[in-house]
């Protein structure tokens, strides 16, 4: 079973959790084994529908995102700091007005789903918060913090982009 777990999984650590919860689950469920079946059918198909599930709720979680690594504003302030822009005008609209080109759209693209499309909702459409979360049928904390997330991994993306086109001069 390990062997089979291990060809799944391509990880040897999440094969041994896996044989580990077929042996559980097959020994919780025993009573459920019919006499004159093929037990190791049975345990392999054990092992086959806990890799399934495993892999249909991976699939549903939404992707872990390193977002703290960037302070809040970063691009912005490097930005107002080196005169590339007024801090009178919003920095979305100052860095969009002055950055546009195929890799913003790249690293739009590139943000996880739930991030891409608060972050085109509101700095391409315009949209509000409260027109986004009407749109989405999202609470208006989760609209405002995705925006903050994908503004966040934005900057961190974009910086070095800026520093090429110009936009915020070498230091």
């Amino acid at each position: 079973m390990y062997r089979t777990a291990l060809r799944m999984t391509k990880n040897s650590d999440d094969a041994e959790d896996l044989v580990q919860e077929t042996c559980l689950k097959a020994f919780r469920y025993f009573d459920r084994f019919e006499d004159g079946s093929n037990l190791k059918a049975w345990l392999f198909k054990i092992l086959t529908n806990l890799f399934i599930n495993r892999y249909r709720k991976k699939a549903k979680e939404p992707t872990p995102v390193e977002y703290d690594e960037a302070e809040d504003f970063f691009l912005y302030t490097q930005m107002v700091q080196s005169g590339a822009v007024s801090e009178e005008s919003g920095p979305e609209k100052d860095l969009f007005d002055r950055m546009l080109g195929s890799d913003v759209s790249e690293a739009i693209d590139e943000l996880p789903e739930d991030f891409r499309i608060v972050v085109v909702m509101a700095f391409i459409e315009g949209l509000s918060y409260e027109e986004i979360s009407a749109a989405l049928d999202l609470p208006m904390g989760t609209v405002k913090s995705r925006l903050h997330r994908g503004r966040k991994m934005l900057q961190k993306s974009l910086y070095q982009y800026a520093r090429k086109a110009g936009v915020i001069p070498p230091s």
